[in-house]
């Protein structure tokens, strides 16, 4: 052998070196071991003077937790407030976990909540306790456990529901009060919401002290006419349990709501006069800066019109302020703002995109404050000295979130975060200091200190631990590409190939999708588990892509309401013009195209399945709507009208209907304590699956929800759908 031919050989072995010594992601690493868990900030809470800032801490070696304060300029720990190894319950003389906490508005006490249970996906139950920082004394809220405790803006009394009723807690006093007595499952609702109105409108908490604290406002929701959903429940009975909530389905009765105001001091309860129509939706209430003036956002069934209401709360009275229509739908936000010279700030997608006003209390538009063909997210805040206010948007691309800041003239724009992805901010109460949380596709969490100029003072977190642990695993990487369909439609999307890619093969490739409203699968952000899984798969040799459809958001009204009224139709054509373009590229198998999605996603995956038979040969839905008629009445109106005036938008896109046309392997998954999408979907889907001679795969969760989550259904659920497509695709 020559000295030539020796080094070819040496140079070959050595090209196969991170081949060899790469490291297999498993399942076990993502769903058991913690192997890829990044670190973060949580139960950060700015102080009232803006200088320093609270955070959560546990310490997993002994259990114990901490509120512990920062100073922003320095990040250096100011005092331990409060230790759960110092909490000794009076109840139990043990104790007490510390799971999340609420200071009073002198920040002289600390609510506790500890014995969580959750009831849905927002709400819980709990047990509380009051602890004094000045005294060290910890007290017993209620011997009972109860929801939703509040301060007052004194901090001398508390708020909270227990039984559907409302009730204040006066500490000094110690005397309980019962401010309705009518609560009753399933039947009325004092101060906290039905499911649909917190699935839905992303609150469960509904009731609001007055600033100066003399009076409280609540929601009274009456759910007597709305039907019942049931759900068996199994494990560790002999007898299957039933639990029933009152689920009102598209089409159906909804909870009739009443505002209600509370004085304090007077005891007198007052109804707001929202109207006569009961067939109506109130999603905000928000005290303005007046202690009288309460307002209300009011909207009709289908969700066309979004009228603004100020309400005296001493006789009820109520003005219409503002009024926004529309051809298809508005979304509700929490942006609403009032400032102290009687104006607010609105966001509105009335030009086409989110943007940012400023009206007068008599409904007068000031001005438009932002603007472009580029969407507001979200209102952070206004620094009510300079009047500068802070926002992040879509203005460098869809998947992207900057934060600016603009002067409430709309003038003096500046972009203040630096880095490419999404970046999501907590500012301090002086709006002098921000937290900033960024990450990119390919990159944790980044988590920083920075002045209101944007300037970067320190690092809180930046995973390094983590970014080198992943230095092991040869990642490829998340790249963002588009294509523009045959309407002319031009779509985001990203890929994920094999790190030891060759664009002389074919690969099959793995589509993931969620498609619906109100979500992007196509953001340029940091997604452990399913990012890992998807590199789990490129491992083996598969490509994952993804694409976002019409209907989906970020990019303006045109592009997300074209769906209205028949949800499924435009993103189905979309996601097959997906993989029509992916298997038009030369390194990519067409024959070998699967997709998987959840809820939205498997409604979609479902359709895609069917609707587009030709270019999937195989699919994964978990959790799936199988029919619109069968999901919840805002949700579902709001996109679709009613069942009774739309029953051809409702039919022609239910994956119940196109069964038949079936040809690629299917595995359906759901879960039987499903209470958002319910089971009944795909006991429904497996009836038609039957009635058509189709076969399929089909595996049950018994008691698990949406998620799908608790135990080891995760990485059980995970190992099926891996296998799945191994086998399959």
């Amino acid at each position: 052998m020559n000295k030539f031919s020796l080094l070819i050989i040496i140079l070959f072995l050595h090209s196969l070196i991170p081949s060899f010594s790469q490291s297999t992601i498993t399942l076990e690493d993502i769903w058991n071991k913690g192997t890829f868990k990044t670190q973060s900030v949580s139960g950060l809470e700015s102080m009232n003077d803006g200088m320093h800032y609270t955070t959560l801490e546990k310490n997993y070696t002994t259990g114990e937790s901490y509120i512990i304060k920062y100073k922003y300029e320095t990040g250096k720990i100011v005092d331990t407030l409060v230790k759960s190894g110092s909490l000794i319950a009076e109840d139990k003389k043990e104790l007490i976990d510390l799971e999340t906490y609420q200071f009073s508005e002198d920040e002289s006490q600390v609510l506790i909540s500890t014995e969580t249970e959750h009831i849905y996906r927002h709400s819980t139950i709990e047990k509380n306790y009051i602890y004094n920082l000045k005294t060290k004394k910890l007290s017993l809220l209620s011997d009972n456990k109860q929801r939703l405790a509040t301060f007052s803006p004194n901090g001398n009394k508390i708020a909270f529901v227990r039984d559907n009723n409302l009730f204040v807690k006066d500490l000094v006093s110690n005397k309980e009060t019962q401010i309705t007595k009518d609560g009753a499952f399933n039947k009325i609702i004092n101060g906290a919401t039905d499911w649909v109105y917190e699935e839905e409108f992303s609150f469960d908490k509904a009731f609001q002290w007055s600033p100066d604290g003399n009076k409280i406002a609540f929601y009274r929701f009456d759910e007597s006419e709305v039907k019942e959903f049931s759900m068996n429940m199994y494990e560790g009975n002999l007898y299957p349990t039933e639990y029933k909530f009152k689920y009102p389905k598209a089409g159906e009765k909804n909870s009739v709501v009443s505002i209600l105001v509370y004085d304090i001091n007077s005891g007198k309860t007052t109804t707001i006069d929202i109207g006569n129509e009961t067939d109506q939706y109130i999603p905000r209430i928000k005290w303005t800066k007046d202690s009288n003036i309460l307002a209300l956002e009011k909207m009709n069934r289908l969700q066309n019109k979004l009228e603004l209401l100020l309400a005296n709360a001493t006789t009820g009275e109520i003005k219409t302020i503002l009024t926004e229509t529309s051809e298809q739908y508005i979304e509700i936000n929490n942006n609403l703002t009032f400032l102290n010279n009687k104006q607010f700030i609105w966001m509105s997608d009335v030009s086409g995109y989110n943007h940012l006003y400023v009206y007068d209390l008599t409904g007068k538009l000031i001005r438009q404050i932002t603007s472009g063909n580029w969407e507001v997210v979200d209102f952070k805040g206004i620094d009510k000295k300079t009047n500068v206010l802070y926002y992040t948007s879509t203005e460098s691309a869809p998947y992207n979130r900057d934060l600016y800041a603009i002067n409430i003239d709309g003038k003096t724009k500046k972009k203040l975060s630096s880095r490419e992805g999404v970046n999501d901010v907590h500012f301090s109460n002086s709006f002098k200091y921000y937290i900033n949380i960024f990450s990119d596709a390919n990159s944790p969490y980044y988590i920083t200190l920075n002045n209101a100029s944007g300037k970067e003072i320190r690092v809180l977190e930046n995973n390094d631990v983590l970014i080198q642990k992943l230095k092991n695993y040869n990642l490829s990487k998340k790249e963002f590409i588009k294509f523009t369909t045959s309407e002319g439609v031009e779509l985001n999307g990203w890929i994920i190939k094999p790190n030891n890619f060759n664009a002389n093969k074919k690969y099959p490739v793995f589509m993931t999708v969620y498609g619906g409203p109100h979500r992007q699968t196509v953001m340029n952000e940091w997604n452990t588990k399913d990012f890992m899984w998807h590199q789990m798969l490129a491992q083996q040799g598969y490509i994952i892509a993804s694409f976002d459809n019409r209907g989906t958001d970020g990019r303006g009204v045109k592009f997300k309401k074209c769906t209205y009224g028949q949800m499924g139709k435009l993103e189905t054509e979309d996601q097959i013009e997906a993989a029509q373009y992916l298997g038009s590229l030369a390194y990519i198998d067409k024959t070998r195209i699967g997709i998987q999605g959840w809820s939205y996603g498997g409604y979609m995956s479902t359709l895609c399945m069917t609707k587009g038979v030709d270019y999937f040969k195989c699919g994964i839905a978990v959790a799936p709507v199988s029919n619109w008629r069968f999901y919840d009445s805002i949700y579902t109106e709001r996109y679709m009208g009613l069942p009774k005036n739309n029953a051809k938008g409702y039919d022609e896109n239910a994956p119940l209907n196109f069964v038949d046309k079936l040809k690629g392997l299917f595995l359906l998954v759901h879960g039987t304590a499903d209470d958002n999408v319910h089971f009944q979907n795909s006991v429904e889907l497996v009836n038609a699956l039957i009635n058509a001679n189709k076969q399929f795969d089909f595996y049950i969760y018994p008691d698990k929800n949406h998620s799908i989550n608790g135990g080891n259904s995760r990485l059980h659920l995970y190992t099926k759908m891996t296998n799945f497509v191994l086998e399959n695709l």
